[in-house]
């Protein structure tokens, strides 16, 4: 491993998005206290402005399948609960002035990380959520660990003491599934869309909120039944179908003070919780189907593979298909597959974004991107178009600034390995023909995928290419640098299940950059899947992507003050590998 000699390489089995997601965050600069910034949030509702929302004519279409006609029965309570989604907004929704902030979580003991001012935390939000909503609140979630475990000898919590989860931010998670718990006795309608969790607890967090209170649903949607791998990986919280919160934090503790989250709140927008809700009701949808009945084996020609998907898939020939049960995205004729919008849906809303210092109300265009492409709908975009195009918008000379967890250019869970070249491609292409500069921070912690060095690596080649003739005129190039979050080699349960001392200084799972996003000189793309092909073809995902430039600024001042800290390395180039 040619990383540096300050870090140095561990071989562990890499768990599917290994819980590793935790955080705490600041109110940092503004306001001046977090008590201010709940005033200003609970008081955000008087302001008044006009909104104008594009939109195209949603259609649901018919969704018989092909089998018996009792099974088609049952989907009518489908089609109409997914018409009433699309319902005229009350008056004083369109009245109201919609507005966004970053969010983001913090890992304790990083002292020398920038803050940049204005971006909220994201256990004030989901608090926020949970305390503020009157009606409804649907959650997208992969699993649930709010609580904190350190005398379960199966947890990475395991063998803590009191102090050192309070020291960790531990209670953070206790008073975010607390504002849930009220918000359930308050009888809001609260419905769970969830992968089946991990051990040690896997759902039970989810299952004690239902448990006597009719007014709480959980499901539990097997994504391998669908696809043949994924699971719920979006991380989505709607409240009252207009604030919503749409970022990589998953449902546990440590994704409020243990790991690096990035995301974005939404208040006071039903124009983005509308569509984000339509995901939300086909995830629920699938959830309440027979996936024996509506799945077939496709052979896939866009990524040469044979695989499991939903009958409707447009990677099935079209006499293959079935009617969908869920309302139908674009359908483009004699394609294969889900080729690129042209003109993809867009939302055009203004909104203020009082986080930043130059908020603006002026009209920038907005869009969500979903995966897998199957449970998209209308003209939003999938989610792989929703990164390729933000890459692409890249100014002439720009920078690209781009942040995962995890890259690799080909799958990880499925089961025949797929070559995935689409976002390294799109980065060549603009170092080629834009003369762009792309940065690119990967995560390097104890679950560090092993072969992800081999593909950094060929994507700096791009820079050797670019030099490599005088008539290419490419002036462009590619900077990669690991994101090390101080401990992340020390984490782990304190105690081994014999009761032995391990040496671990912080819980299981933690100490990592969780974001996924990417940002040009003209646009901001904020999502919840890592850069493998799996998070965009077998895995449910959410972006929320704007040309609002105050977004986009904040943003790259978020990137950079991570760039440009003292926990990056950079990944040597090819040609100074000691071995290729």
């Amino acid at each position: 491993m040619a990383m540096n000699s300050t870090i140095r390489k561990k071989k562990c089995i890499v768990a599917y998005e290994g819980k590793a997601e935790a955080r705490h965050d600041h109110l940092d600069s503004w306001p001046s206290s977090s008590l201010q910034a709940s005033q200003y949030l609970l008081g955000f509702h008087s302001s008044v402005h006009r909104f104008t929302l594009q939109t195209s004519e949603y259609r649901l279409t018919r969704a018989m399948p092909s089998s018996p006609h009792r099974r088609g029965l049952l989907l009518l309570p489908l089609l109409v609960a997914a018409a009433a989604l699309w319902q005229p907004l009350p008056a004083d929704a369109a009245a109201a002035t919609c507005k966004a902030w970053l969010v983001q979580s913090i890992p304790t003991d990083m002292p020398h990380l920038r803050r940049v001012p204005g971006v909220l935390s994201t256990g004030d939000v989901l608090q926020w959520l949970s305390r503020n909503a009157t009606e409804s609140l649907d959650i997208l979630a992969q699993y649930w660990q709010f609580l904190a475990q350190p005398n379960n000898p199966k947890s990475g919590d395991y063998g803590y003491s009191d102090s050192d989860m309070k020291r960790f931010g531990a209670d953070e998670g206790h008073r975010v599934y607390k504002a849930l718990e009220n918000a359930a006795d308050r009888k809001i309608k609260i419905r769970i869309v969830q992968h089946s969790g991990f051990a040690p607890d896997f759902d039970q967090e989810s299952a004690d909120l239902a448990a006597g209170r009719p007014n709480v649903q959980n499901v539990t949607l097997l994504f391998e039944k669908w696809w043949g791998s994924g699971v719920v990986h979006a991380k989505v919280w709607i409240s009252d179908k207009k604030d919503v919160y749409i970022g990589s934090a998953n449902n546990d503790w440590k994704s409020l003070t243990q790991v690096k989250e990035l995301g974005i709140y939404f208040a006071d927008c039903p124009q983005v919780a509308k569509a984000v809700e339509v995901y939300f009701q086909n995830l629920w949808s699938l959830s309440t189907l027979n996936s024996t009945t509506y799945t077939k084996v496709a052979w896939d020609k866009q990524w040469q593979v044979s695989r499991k998907v939903p009958c409707w898939s447009h990677f099935l020939q079209p006499k293959q298909r079935c009617r969908s049960p869920i309302p139908l995205s674009v359908d483009i004729p004699y394609t294969d597959g889900y080729p690129v919008l042209a003109n993809p849906e867009m939302i055009d809303v203004p909104f203020e974004t009082p986080g930043y210092k130059k908020s603006t109300q002026e009209h920038y265009l907005s869009y969500l991107s979903f995966a897998p492409p199957e449970v998209t709908f209308d003209k939003f975009q999938a989610d792989e178009q929703g990164w390729v195009d933000t890459i692409k918008s890249v100014k002439i000379g720009g920078i690209v600034r781009m942040s995962t967890m995890d890259w690799l250019g080909q799958s990880q869970y499925a089961t025949q390995t797929v070559y995935w070249p689409s976002l390294s491609s799109a980065i060549s292409e603009v170092v080629f023909s834009k003369n762009a500069t792309v940065r690119l921070l990967v995560a390097y912690w104890t679950h560090f995928i092993p072969n992800t060095e081999k593909y950094l690596k060929s994507l700096l080649y791009s820079n050797i290419l670019c030099a490599s003739s005088t008539y290419n005129h490419c002036g462009g190039k590619v900077e990669i640098k690991y994101y090390t979050v101080p401990g992340y080699n020390e984490t782990g349960p304190a105690l081994s299940q014999d009761g032995a001392a391990t040496g671990n200084r912080y819980p299981g799972f933690t100490r990592v950059n969780h974001g996924k996003y990417a940002v040009s000189d003209e646009r901001a793309n904020i999502g919840t899947s890592n850069l493998i092909w799996d998070y965009f073809y077998t895995t449910a995902g959410v972006s929320f992507g704007t040309y609002n430039p105050s977004i986009v600024s904040q943003l790259q001042d978020v990137f950079d003050a991570d760039w440009y800290s003292p926990y990056t390395v950079p990944v040597e180039p090819l040609e100074a590998s000691a071995s290729v």
